[in-house]
Protein backbone atom coordinates (compact mmCIF):
# COMPACT_ATOMS: atom_id res chain seq x y z
CA UNK A 1 0.00 0.00 0.00
CA UNK A 2 0.84 3.79 -0.53
CA UNK A 3 1.13 5.87 1.93
CA UNK A 4 -1.93 8.75 1.51
CA UNK A 5 -3.90 10.74 3.64
CA UNK A 6 -7.30 11.91 2.35
CA UNK A 7 -8.75 14.46 3.28
CA UNK A 8 -12.88 14.24 3.36
CA UNK A 9 -14.52 18.10 4.30
CA UNK A 10 -17.98 18.39 6.06
CA UNK A 11 -19.94 19.54 3.23
CA UNK A 12 -18.99 16.78 0.98
CA UNK A 13 -20.58 13.95 2.92
CA UNK A 14 -24.30 12.46 1.90
CA UNK A 15 -26.68 14.28 3.79
CA UNK A 16 -29.91 12.85 4.55
CA UNK A 17 -32.90 15.98 5.99
CA UNK A 18 -36.06 14.60 7.51
CA UNK A 19 -38.63 16.06 10.24
CA UNK A 20 -37.16 14.89 13.03
CA UNK A 21 -33.12 13.75 11.64
CA UNK A 22 -30.49 15.69 9.97
CA UNK A 23 -27.96 12.78 9.50
CA UNK A 24 -24.18 13.39 7.30
CA UNK A 25 -23.03 9.96 6.23
CA UNK A 26 -19.05 9.78 5.31
CA UNK A 27 -19.84 6.70 3.76
CA UNK A 28 -22.38 4.87 1.12
CA UNK A 29 -25.78 4.73 3.32
CA UNK A 30 -29.32 3.90 2.75
CA UNK A 31 -30.54 5.64 -0.55
CA UNK A 32 -27.03 7.12 -0.84
CA UNK A 33 -24.77 5.35 -2.89
CA UNK A 34 -21.42 5.31 -4.66
CA UNK A 35 -19.57 2.47 -5.23
CA UNK A 36 -16.23 4.18 -4.56
CA UNK A 37 -17.15 5.34 -1.25
CA UNK A 38 -18.12 2.25 0.82
CA UNK A 39 -15.64 1.82 3.87
CA UNK A 40 -12.36 2.45 5.16
CA UNK A 41 -10.49 -0.13 7.02
CA UNK A 42 -13.20 -2.32 8.61
CA UNK A 43 -15.37 1.17 8.91
CA UNK A 44 -18.46 0.97 7.10
CA UNK A 45 -20.27 4.00 9.20
CA UNK A 46 -19.46 6.86 10.31
CA UNK A 47 -23.04 8.96 10.60
CA UNK A 48 -23.30 12.03 12.46
CA UNK A 49 -26.98 12.59 13.38
CA UNK A 50 -29.13 15.42 14.92
CA UNK A 51 -32.32 13.99 16.60
CA UNK A 52 -35.25 16.36 17.33
CA UNK A 53 -36.83 15.63 21.07
CA UNK A 54 -39.42 13.06 20.93
CA UNK A 55 -37.87 11.84 17.53
CA UNK A 56 -35.77 9.11 16.89
CA UNK A 57 -34.91 5.72 15.31
CA UNK A 58 -37.96 3.38 15.65
CA UNK A 59 -37.53 -0.47 16.27
CA UNK A 60 -35.18 -2.37 13.74
CA UNK A 61 -32.85 -5.40 12.73
CA UNK A 62 -29.51 -5.60 12.58
CA UNK A 63 -27.17 -8.59 11.57
CA UNK A 64 -23.20 -8.99 12.16
CA UNK A 65 -22.09 -5.70 13.06
CA UNK A 66 -20.55 -4.09 15.75
CA UNK A 67 -22.31 -0.53 16.43
CA UNK A 68 -20.35 2.20 18.57
CA UNK A 69 -22.50 5.18 19.56
CA UNK A 70 -21.15 8.34 20.93
CA UNK A 71 -22.87 10.95 21.96
CA UNK A 72 -21.63 14.57 22.47
CA UNK A 73 -24.82 16.94 22.99
CA UNK A 74 -27.66 15.52 25.14
CA UNK A 75 -29.36 12.16 25.52
CA UNK A 76 -30.26 8.80 23.63
CA UNK A 77 -32.58 5.80 24.99
CA UNK A 78 -31.54 2.67 23.73
CA UNK A 79 -33.57 -0.42 23.99
CA UNK A 80 -33.25 -4.03 21.93
CA UNK A 81 -34.89 -7.10 22.04
CA UNK A 82 -31.95 -8.96 24.24
CA UNK A 83 -33.35 -6.87 27.18
CA UNK A 84 -31.15 -3.75 27.52
CA UNK A 85 -32.86 -0.42 28.31
CA UNK A 86 -30.65 2.45 28.92
CA UNK A 87 -29.59 5.84 28.36
CA UNK A 88 -26.35 6.89 26.29
CA UNK A 89 -25.03 10.54 27.06
CA UNK A 90 -21.60 12.24 26.75
CA UNK A 91 -18.96 10.33 27.81
CA UNK A 92 -20.54 7.15 28.12
CA UNK A 93 -19.21 4.56 25.51
CA UNK A 94 -21.44 1.99 24.08
CA UNK A 95 -21.29 -0.96 21.81
CA UNK A 96 -24.24 -3.41 20.46
CA UNK A 97 -23.10 -6.48 18.85
CA UNK A 98 -25.67 -7.41 16.26
CA UNK A 99 -24.35 -11.06 15.87
CA UNK A 100 -26.94 -13.34 14.57
CA UNK A 101 -29.56 -10.72 14.57
CA UNK A 102 -31.03 -7.98 17.09
CA UNK A 103 -33.63 -5.43 17.30
CA UNK A 104 -33.25 -2.01 18.68
CA UNK A 105 -34.57 1.51 19.21
CA UNK A 106 -32.64 4.97 19.39
CA UNK A 107 -35.08 7.66 20.81
CA UNK A 108 -34.25 11.01 21.46
CA UNK A 109 -37.10 10.51 24.96
CA UNK A 110 -34.95 10.13 27.61
CA UNK A 111 -38.51 11.07 30.26
CA UNK A 112 -39.99 8.16 28.96
CA UNK A 113 -37.14 6.44 30.87
CA UNK A 114 -36.39 7.92 33.80
CA UNK A 115 -40.03 9.96 34.44
CA UNK A 116 -40.20 13.69 34.47
CA UNK A 117 -40.95 16.15 32.34
CA UNK A 118 -40.53 16.18 28.73
CA UNK A 119 -37.86 18.55 26.84
CA UNK A 120 -36.86 20.23 23.87
CA UNK A 121 -33.14 19.46 23.26
CA UNK A 122 -31.93 17.80 20.18
CA UNK A 123 -29.05 14.66 20.91
CA UNK A 124 -26.15 15.05 18.33
CA UNK A 125 -24.43 11.70 18.29
CA UNK A 126 -21.61 10.00 15.97
CA UNK A 127 -22.77 6.16 15.15
CA UNK A 128 -20.01 3.90 13.72
CA UNK A 129 -20.73 0.04 12.65
CA UNK A 130 -17.92 -1.95 12.05
CA UNK A 131 -17.44 -5.98 10.36
CA UNK A 132 -16.85 -8.25 13.28
CA UNK A 133 -13.88 -10.44 12.25
CA UNK A 134 -16.54 -13.04 13.06
CA UNK A 135 -19.74 -14.29 11.82
CA UNK A 136 -22.78 -15.91 13.85
CA UNK A 137 -21.94 -14.52 17.40
CA UNK A 138 -24.46 -14.51 19.70
CA UNK A 139 -25.97 -10.65 20.26
CA UNK A 140 -24.76 -8.41 22.96
CA UNK A 141 -24.36 -4.66 24.51
CA UNK A 142 -22.35 -2.83 26.93
CA UNK A 143 -21.39 0.25 27.99
CA UNK A 144 -19.12 2.00 30.05
CA UNK A 145 -18.50 5.32 31.72
CA UNK A 146 -15.06 7.02 30.59
CA UNK A 147 -15.69 10.84 31.45
CA UNK A 148 -13.11 10.78 33.83
CA UNK A 149 -10.15 9.19 31.40
CA UNK A 150 -11.17 11.97 28.85
CA UNK A 151 -10.21 14.59 31.39
CA UNK A 152 -6.81 14.17 30.48
CA UNK A 153 -6.87 15.79 27.23
CA UNK A 154 -5.39 12.76 25.12
CA UNK A 155 -6.49 10.01 23.05
CA UNK A 156 -8.49 7.31 25.21
CA UNK A 157 -9.21 3.95 24.02
CA UNK A 158 -13.26 3.68 23.64
CA UNK A 159 -13.82 0.65 22.03
CA UNK A 160 -11.71 -1.84 21.13
CA UNK A 161 -11.06 -5.69 19.67
CA UNK A 162 -7.40 -5.67 20.20
CA UNK A 163 -5.36 -7.68 22.52
CA UNK A 164 -3.06 -4.71 23.92
CA UNK A 165 -6.37 -2.88 24.84
CA UNK A 166 -7.54 -6.07 26.89
CA UNK A 167 -6.79 -4.71 30.14
CA UNK A 168 -8.34 -0.89 29.50
CA UNK A 169 -11.48 0.43 30.66
CA UNK A 170 -12.51 0.42 26.87
CA UNK A 171 -15.44 -1.61 25.89
CA UNK A 172 -15.00 -5.05 23.48
CA UNK A 173 -15.92 -4.92 20.02
CA UNK A 174 -16.01 -8.42 18.51
CA UNK A 175 -12.80 -7.19 16.11
CA UNK A 176 -9.38 -7.98 16.96
CA UNK A 177 -7.99 -5.61 14.21
CA UNK A 178 -9.86 -2.31 15.54
CA UNK A 179 -10.02 0.41 17.91
CA UNK A 180 -11.76 3.39 18.73
CA UNK A 181 -10.07 6.63 20.69
CA UNK A 182 -11.39 9.94 21.60
CA UNK A 183 -9.37 12.59 22.78
CA UNK A 184 -11.26 15.85 23.81
CA UNK A 185 -8.60 18.46 23.46
CA UNK A 186 -8.00 21.59 25.20
CA UNK A 187 -6.80 25.09 23.15
CA UNK A 188 -3.63 24.35 22.13
CA UNK A 189 -2.89 21.14 23.48
CA UNK A 190 -1.74 18.21 20.95
CA UNK A 191 -2.54 14.79 20.48
CA UNK A 192 -0.38 12.08 18.48
CA UNK A 193 -2.09 9.61 16.10
CA UNK A 194 -1.43 6.10 16.48
CA UNK A 195 0.31 4.27 13.35
CA UNK A 196 -1.66 1.67 11.91
CA UNK A 197 -2.51 0.20 8.12
CA UNK A 198 -5.61 1.91 7.82
CA UNK A 199 -6.56 4.95 10.29
CA UNK A 200 -10.26 7.49 10.31
CA UNK A 201 -9.98 10.72 12.08
CA UNK A 202 -13.20 12.31 12.66
CA UNK A 203 -13.31 16.39 14.17
CA UNK A 204 -16.70 16.22 16.17
CA UNK A 205 -16.18 19.32 17.25
CA UNK A 206 -13.60 22.51 17.49
CA UNK A 207 -11.38 22.69 14.94
CA UNK A 208 -7.38 21.37 14.43
CA UNK A 209 -4.45 21.04 12.71
CA UNK A 210 -3.28 18.20 11.55
CA UNK A 211 0.27 17.69 10.40
CA UNK A 212 1.28 18.24 7.56
CA UNK A 213 -2.40 19.32 6.08
CA UNK A 214 -3.05 21.94 7.22
CA UNK A 215 -6.78 22.85 9.43
CA UNK A 216 -9.71 20.39 10.10
CA UNK A 217 -13.15 21.88 10.32
CA UNK A 218 -15.91 20.48 12.59
CA UNK A 219 -17.26 17.24 10.35
CA UNK A 220 -14.35 17.42 9.13
CA UNK A 221 -12.78 13.94 8.05
CA UNK A 222 -9.43 11.83 7.00
CA UNK A 223 -8.48 8.33 5.99
CA UNK A 224 -5.26 7.54 6.49
CA UNK A 225 -3.53 4.35 4.69
CA UNK A 226 -0.08 3.04 5.41
CA UNK A 227 0.72 5.97 7.84
CA UNK A 228 0.01 7.45 11.21
CA UNK A 229 2.22 9.30 13.43
CA UNK A 230 0.59 12.72 13.01
CA UNK A 231 0.18 15.12 15.59
CA UNK A 232 -2.91 16.80 16.12
CA UNK A 233 -3.25 20.74 17.32
CA UNK A 234 -6.21 21.93 18.68
CA UNK A 235 -6.93 25.36 17.20
CA UNK A 236 -10.13 25.57 20.19
CA UNK A 237 -11.48 23.42 23.10
CA UNK A 238 -11.86 20.50 20.14
CA UNK A 239 -13.04 16.80 20.04
CA UNK A 240 -11.85 13.54 18.08
CA UNK A 241 -12.79 9.68 17.25
CA UNK A 242 -9.66 7.88 15.79
CA UNK A 243 -10.17 4.15 14.68
CA UNK A 244 -6.89 2.67 14.69
CA UNK A 245 -7.37 -0.35 12.13
CA UNK A 246 -5.54 -2.89 11.13
CA UNK A 247 -7.07 -4.75 8.83
CA UNK A 248 -9.45 -4.09 6.13
CA UNK A 249 -12.98 -5.71 5.21
CA UNK A 250 -11.24 -6.76 1.78
CA UNK A 251 -9.43 -9.36 3.94
CA UNK A 252 -12.20 -11.62 4.31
Amino acid sequence: MQPTVDVRRSEERFNTRLSWLDSKHSFSFSRHFDPRNTHHGVLLVSNDDIVTAGSGFETHPHQDMEIVTWVLQGSLVHQDSTGHSGLIYPGLAQRMSAGTGILHSEKNDSWRLEGGSTHADPVHFVQMWVVPDEGGITPGYEQVEIDGELLSGGLTTVASGMDKHANSSAIRIRNKYAALHAARIPSAGHVTLPEAPFLHLFVARGSVTLEGEGVLAEGDAVRFTATGGQRISAEEPSEILVWEMHASVRDW
